[in-house]
């Protein structure tokens, strides 16, 4: 999943008001933000396979601190922890702990039998929806256009740069994902591990988003 993951972090602002995007953003995202730092740092490693799967060209055969079940499971924890730790928002907490094993979800749905259960573990899981580019794109597509109408019905911009911000990012994401689709496998994993690195500008965008937008007096009240 690619924008699928977008579509969990906009859809949480209706569970969790008060958090900001930013944080709700990063939650669905963190295992992907954690990965090319792994990758970097010789923990994990991928191969570059243009016939892996219809819809992805990488061989993603050792990932187990980021995308294992038991590391998912670690990574939510510490993720919801450190945000109640700052925040004392025991409801955003929840939500932020869910989102970051989302990841795990939607991947399990996308991927092929690619993602271990634990660190060292032989057993490999993955429903394969990525065997199926058209699936895969309907799937993807209908999540995120779900998870920004629930963040529009949710929020409105006190200011012209709270839409502008918004739909850049909006419009951004949707040129990334058509070049994933539609382009050339990436040129060297050199350049998939320092590429990765920079989805981590995509948690200070959202947050930017969210300082310039409101949250509905009836949705404030109920998530507080």
């Amino acid at each position: 999943m690619f924008i699928g993951h977008f579509a969990v972090g906009f859809a949480c602002k209706r569970l969790a008001p008060r958090a900001s995007l930013g944080a709700l953003m990063a939650a669905p995202l963190f295992l992907d933000l954690l990965w090319p730092l792994f990758l970097i740092a010789g923990l994990e490693s991928v191969r570059i396979d243009p016939r892996n799967t219809a819809f992805t060209p990488l061989d993603l055969h050792d990932y187990p601190y980021t995308h294992s079940l038991a590391a998912a499971l670690v990574w939510s924890a510490l993720f919801a922890g450190a945000f109640f730790a700052v925040t004392r928002y025991h409801r955003g907490a929840l939500v932020v702990g869910a989102g970051v094993f989302s990841h795990w979800l939607l991947d399990f749905v996308s991927h092929g039998p690619d993602m271990p259960l634990y660190p060292g573990g032989v057993t490999l899981v993955g429903l394969g929806l990525w065997n199926s580019r058209v699936g895969t794109v309907l799937v993807e597509v209908s999540l995120f256009a779900a998870g920004l109408w629930l963040y529009l019905a949710t929020t409105h911009a006190r200011r012209l740069r709270g839409s502008i911000a918004l739909w850049a990012l909006v419009a951004l994401l949707a040129a990334i994902y058509s070049t994933t689709v539609f382009g050339p496998p990436p040129p060297s994993v050199e350049a998939i591990k320092y590429v990765g690195v920079t989805s981590w500008l995509f948690v200070p965008w959202a947050w930017w988003i969210d300082r310039n937008r409101t949250v509905s007096m009836a949705v404030a009240d109920a998530g507080s």
